[in-house]
């Protein structure tokens, strides 16, 4: 059929699809394998971009399948261990498992059906269900998102507060996650009724929010969204890691001078064995933030180049948006779980083929805050 005799019903998109059709030397789009029902939640823009390489499609889904797997194991056993070993059933333990119960429902609703639709290489369970893995997508990111904040938050009082913190309660715990939660819900719903829209991203195969709609209101809601499940819950985990570090090294001086007081050679028996306290929540404050950006960023950018047309965005962009978000709940149950001694003790208990077992001196955390440093810090 000639671009000429294009159906004029399809308004702006055919114009765009007819204009860059011959610059590929060929009828086809990324979007022709779209089914007729989804059609008007196609933005125009995609229109002028070939269909993508199978190879990518199929790289996409093994990729994604793998980090699935790999998270809803990971996650599904850190939930299980906190839960059921009466040691780790604390107030600060609640968050890590709000954390890992949120990243294990994010891929396990979002992975399979990702794995298909790479296989069929289009979205294929209509736009309900376009809209429902958007939300999905949303509501878990951002809860787990707040969810390493208040970590953050409970360490930085358990450690630089030290015994003039209050401490943080059952109850208390219970009321962060529920804020944690019903925050998160008022921003994944926020589209559903009008401010910005949930359509397919540019590969087909995933939905998000539409960062190219030219109305401000539209572009307003990616901006406000970014400020508060982006930028504010970054700036406050380095805020607290900041402070956390210091703290920890004005603990390490003041214990190595009295140590020099006292002519001995260190306050700790086992400090020639161990990486100090020091060092290890340096560590791991390093890792949670590089980590925290490496996942989201790629898909903030996405949006943003959307939003402020700073470049052309391709189908296959998007896809890295995708991956890198959801290799986030891949890598957190390491963050937060194998780097506390009592949940590797107990996984070594339940599951000793793991060979997970921690060494007798390890006998606090860094990932929960109840580090050797916040235990022997001194009133200040």
């Amino acid at each position: 059929m000639a671009i000429a005799n294009l159906d004029p019903g399809l308004g702006a998109a055919a114009e765009v699809w007819g204009g860059q059709a011959a610059a590929f030397s060929s009828n086809q789009t990324v979007v022709d394998k779209v089914s007729p029902d989804m059609m008007h939640l196609i933005d125009p823009h995609w229109y002028q971009f070939p269909p993508m390489n199978p190879m990518w499609h199929g790289l996409l889904g093994f990729t994604i399948g793998v980090l699935g797997f790999i998270s809803i194991t990971g996650n599904g056993m850190v939930v299980y261990i906190f839960t059921s070993t009466k040691s780790l059933k604390t107030p600060s333990n609640l968050l890590v498992v709000n954390l890992a119960f949120s990243d294990f429902l994010m891929m396990l609703c979002m992975a399979p059906p990702m794995v298909v639709n790479c296989y069929y290489e289009t979205w294929v369970f209509g736009p309900l269900a376009c809209e429902l893995y958007a939300c999905a997508g949303s509501l878990f990111g951002s809860i787990s998102i707040w969810t390493m904040t208040m970590i953050a938050f409970d360490r930085y009082n358990v450690i630089v507060k030290g015994i003039a913190a209050k401490p943080m309660t059952i109850n208390g715990a219970l009321l962060r996650i529920l804020g944690i939660w019903l925050f998160s819900l008022a921003w994944t719903i926020a589209p559903i009724f009008g401010w910005n829209r949930y359509v397919p991203e540019g590969n087909m195969t995933a939905c998000g929010t539409d960062y190219l709609n030219k109305s401000w209101l539209s572009r307003s809601y990616i901006l406000v969204y970014s400020i508060f499940v982006y930028y504010m819950p970054l700036l406050l985990i380095i805020y607290s890691y900041f402070f956390i570090v210091q703290a920890v090294a004005a603990h390490e001086r003041a214990m190595r001078e009295q140590a020099k007081k006292m002519n001995v050679a260190s306050l700790r028996s086992s400090e020639a064995a161990n990486t100090s306290a020091e060092c290890k929540l340096a560590k791991v404050a390093l890792m949670t933030i590089s980590l925290w950006f490496m996942a989201w960023t790629p898909y903030l950018v996405i949006n943003y180049t959307g939003v402020f047309e700073t470049a052309a965005i391709s189908p296959l962009a998007t896809i890295w948006g995708s991956v890198f978000a959801k290799a986030n709940a891949v890598y957190n149950p390491i963050v937060y779980g194998i780097s506390h001694p009592k949940y590797r003790a107990a996984l070594y208990q339940k599951f000793p083929s793991l060979a997970c077992q921690p060494s007798p001196e390890e006998t606090g955390s860094v990932a929960s805050g109840a580090t050797t440093a916040c235990e022997e810090k001194p009133s200040a």
